[in-house]
């Protein structure tokens, strides 16, 4: 069932062309002036209009990421105030080569909780103080905790897994279990047509798991041999297996011709010779799954996927049983003088189907070869034959999908060309099925069906986190230009240039640092921490709607995945992407890559440093939600499993903010801080010039200024879009969208907090006068507006127990809101006229604080809200801002 031939994949010749531009207006790409010559999954299936199968539905790639140390192993770890003294500790969780360890005593108390680098810290095995005369001492902390600590050590490590040496010191030292397997080790593999034989193989070339290996005694010049398999095949064993289970070592039958019998005798005893100087940790084997025992009989008919045809189904029948493990089926083939065709199977055996199968899921079944009758029919052909079908009961799960769907793209090895790995779309699943359509290949060539637990499939990246070359479909849509538009000066014409055709070898490998394949440069899973405080810019029900950990894989491509994620569930992903665009440190070795935001129809791109190395993860993920304004932990390699440790979620929504941290005070405003009346407030300082960030949008049909007052106007700021602007007023800003020669009482100043009470308080006193000049102009009330209020002075009530009242038409407050919790809000909102809309305040926990930074445009986008119950929603919220001002500001 394995094919052995080995093929280069085909590389594309593409056509790159150089275009003049001239015009205030041009249409231009996105990231360079030329056709992207490389393949890219992401812009190919943003074009597509499709998605990728989650990387967790690949079980066998998962566990190849797998750090080879595992939770609850115990290693001897120095002491950090007694460093000639050493501890008892557990592996928590691990990161790449970084272990989260608790040392034993501290029980489920997690704050003494510490990480270390395998590779640069001092760790051994259990055991290993006492042979080297070492004093095992518990930390200060808890060294009155028990009397008795050797009763205790007792306990504690009756039953546990210690560390393995080889995987603390040596050449081994901090590898994952995949990065076991090297280039020259030597494995015993099951013959394919018989499971009691077994022959050595050296290993050729290690993908991420995915290993091309060559037969023993023979050459680079028998590649066509060369056989791939994934490391956790069953067929695959340690040396010496063959030996302690009495099976016979002997070379494939179909290769015993190319050498005589003392040559292969020879390639045996070379094979054991090298396997003593470089033996392969049996760490490598901890992972495969033991084979069950089946239920199979002699004679018994079921339905299978061919192995020697394409999408094909067909009756085939159990021909010989070896053992409670394995029995042999062959197709069932009435045709005269041909030769059987059969193969080994075990009850987890891809494409084995019980009876009925094909017709239970609509699928066609071949007839046999030679069957006389029209119309196949599994009754009577059970009649005829005399024969039964095999029960139910021995197959495994066949309607399981494991989350896989129609449409979904991924990698697929190409079964006539096992060393080349095709873009792939699943076009049909059919229970644990699933139909291929390999891109690249030309067609009939291109389908095949494969097993939903097949190792020859694998997540969108694998092939470029593994530096392995991945073909592209004959026709990528990625190259097609992607159009916006860029506002530039006038500008001569060029001249033109020749168009050239460049050859473009897509197949070439990327170069990358040696071990870094689910070395250091791969980490273990990032948790997304739902309960935690998500901050200002992060929607909560869009992370609730996270999946629970990205990862494990490499370091650039998991930070990407989570940070896309990030920028997706925000509230405006483009604010979150100019955010992460600032994030920088210069200890970190970092990698650039271009993220994309979607918002309103509108996509932004810009250019964010990713790390690359494992133990940097932690300080860049704290940093993040630094700058996101949320809880250190919300995303994290440690999984925050009940309550955070930071007890974000007893904070107030504005904890974390700039706002809180800057202690700006709701206070009066200071002298010559308010201008003449009817003038507005003159911004202390220019709005800081941003990045260029690429906005793909179609031209606005209305000239309308959304650029806040006292910003400069010039042809840059003429680029940036709105929404690039905090909404939130955790700065004391607001972005509002304004008309030109917009009156004084409606439009929002870009200052801090006490001007802008200022013009609130100078927007009352102007009274109905502005509201008529509103009226006048034709032009909608901005909810800053403030001329329906009263302008009596107003006297606090005094023994009254209601939350507000009505005092001669305004709100009156007994309590200050910036102290209202969440539950305050909503009662207040249910009181008004908005109470349908109380529900989202819950939602989002929205408290006092962030209830009186709310603007128009904060409630239309972020509640999702339209422009008619969001203005009757902020006319309540501007009575309750009027009334904490009149009441509580001065």
């Amino acid at each position: 069932m394995q094919s052995r031939t080995l093929e280069q994949p085909l590389a594309l010749t593409v056509v790159t062309s150089h275009c003049p531009t001239n015009g205030k207006e041009e249409e231009v790409n996105t990231d360079s002036m030329e056709e992207e010559a490389e393949f890219s999954w992401e812009e190919y299936m943003e074009e597509t209009g499709t998605t990728a199968a989650p990387h967790t539905t690949f079980r066998h790639v998962e566990i190849s990421l797998q750090s080879s140390f595992q939770p609850g192993m115990k290693l001897e770890v120095a002491n950090k105030s007694s460093p000639d003294t050493y501890w008892v500790a557990t592996i928590i969780t691990t990161c790449g080569q970084l272990l989260l360890l608790r040392f034993s005593g501290y029980g489920e108390d997690r704050k003494a909780d510490f990480w270390c680098d395998v590779m640069t810290a001092e760790l051994h095995p259990v055991g290993w103080c006492a042979q080297n005369s070492k004093t095992l001492m518990p930390p200060e902390a808890i060294k009155e905790k028990y009397n008795d600590w050797t009763e205790f050590l007792i306990q504690d490590l009756t039953g546990s897994r210690t560390a393995p040496a080889n995987l603390l010191e040596g050449p081994l030292r901090g590898k994952n279990t995949v990065d076991l397997v090297i280039e020259g080790s030597v494995l015993e593999l099951q013959d394919v047509s018989d499971p009691f034989l077994y022959w050595p193989v050296r290993v050729v070339q290690n993908v991420g798991g995915r290993l091309r290996l060559r037969y023993s005694g023979l050459s680079e010049d028998h590649q066509a041999q060369d056989t791939w398999l994934f490391y956790l095949d069953v067929r695959l064993r340690p040396l010496g297996w063959a030996l302690e289970n009495r099976l016979a070592l002997e070379p494939p039958t179909e290769l015993r011709s190319l050498k005589s019998a003392p040559d292969w005798q020879q390639a045996l005893e070379d094979a054991r010779l090298d396997a003593q100087k470089s033996p392969l940790p049996l760490e490598v084997f901890k992972d495969h799954v033991d084979l069950p025992k089946h239920s199979f009989k002699a004679g018994m008919k079921l339905e299978m996927v061919s192995p020697w045809e394409q999408l094909q189904i067909c009756p085939v029948s159990v021909t010989k049983v070896y053992n409670e493990v394995y029995f042999q089926v062959a197709l069932d083939d009435f045709s005269v003088e041909t030769k059987p065709r059969f193969v080994v199977c075990h009850t987890n055996s891809s494409g084995i189907l019980p009876v009925q199968w094909s017709l239970k899921n609509g699928v066609g079944l071949e007839r046999p070869p030679g069957y006389e009758g029209q119309d196949f029919d599994w009754a009577d052909y059970l009649k005829q034959s005399g024969t039964e079908a095999a029960p139910d009961a021995c197959f495994p799960d066949t309607w399981q999908n494991r989350s896989f769907a129609k449409d979904m793209w991924l990698e697929a090895v190409n079964p006539r060309r096992p060393a080349e790995v095709c873009v792939a779309q699943i076009t049909q699943v059919r229970g644990r099925l699933l139909w291929l359509r390999l891109e690249g290949v030309p067609k009939p060539l291109s389908e095949c069906i494969v097993d939903v637990e097949s190792m020859d499939i694998f997540p969108v990246g694998w092939c470029e986190a593994n530096a392995y070359p991945l073909t592209p479909p004959l026709k990528p849509v990625c190259q097609k230009q992607k159009k916006i538009a860029v506002v530039q000066p006038e500008k001569p014409l060029a001249p033109s240039q020749p168009v050239e055709t460049t050859p473009v070898n897509h197949c070439l490998p990327v170069t990358v640092d040696s071990g870094s394949a689910n070395g250091r440069y791969c980490c273990s899973k990032i948790f997304v921490n739902h309960r935690c405080f998500s901050g200002p810019y992060l929607n909560k029900g869009r992370i609730a709607e996270l999946p629970q950990a990205v990862g494990p894989g490499k370091c650039t491509l998991v930070l990407r995945e989570l940070l896309s994620m990030l920028i997706n569930a925000a509230y405006k992903p483009g604010r979150v992407l100019k955010e992460l665009q600032e994030l920088e440190d210069q200890s970190w070795d970092c990698q650039e890559e271009t993220l994309k935001a979607k918002y309103k129809g509108k996509t932004y791109r810009s250019t964010i440093r990713i790390v690359r190395l494992a133990d940097q993860i932690p300080d860049f993920c704290r940093k993040v939600c630094v700058k996101l304004q949320c809880c250190p932990n919300l995303f994290s390699p440690v999984l925050v499993a009940d309550k955070c440790p930071k007890n974000c979620s007893l904070q107030t929504k504005t904890k974390y903010t700039y706002y809180y941290g800057k202690k700006r005070k709701l206070s009066k405003p200071m002298g010559g801080e308010e201008t003449a009346e009817g003038e507005l407030a003159k911004p202390t300082r220019r709005r800081k010039k941003r990045k260029a960030i690429f906005v793909q949008k179609k031209r606005r049909s209305s000239a309308v200024d959304y650029t806040p007052a006292g910003s400069p106007q010039d042809s840059d700021e003429g680029e940036e879009d709105e929404e690039m602007a905090l909404q939130s007023g955790s700065e004391g800003t607001s972005s509002e969208p304004r008309e030109d020669h917009t009156d004084a009482s409606s439009v929002e100043v870009t200052s801090s907090r006490p001007r802008r009470a200022a013009t609130l308080r100078r927007a009352v006193s102007m009274g109905n006068a502005a509201g008529s000049q509103e009226a006048s102009g034709g032009r909608r009330r901005s909810t800053r507006s403030l001329s329906a209020y009263n302008q009596n002075k107003y006297q606090p009530p005094k023994g009254q127990d209601m939350q507000v009242e009505e005092e001669e038409g305004q709100l009156v407050l007994d309590r200050n809101p910036l102290e209202w919790s969440v539950d305050e809000v909503v009662q207040f909102i249910n009181s008004t006229d908005c109470a349908s809309l109380a529900n989202i305040f819950q939602e989002q926990d929205i408290d006092g604080q962030a209830l009186l930074l709310l603007t128009l445009p904060t409630v239309q986008e972020c509640m999702d809200l339209k422009l008619g119950p969001a203005i009757k929603l902020c006319h309540q919220i501007e009575r309750v801002k009027v009334a904490f001002y009149r009441q509580y500001a001065n």
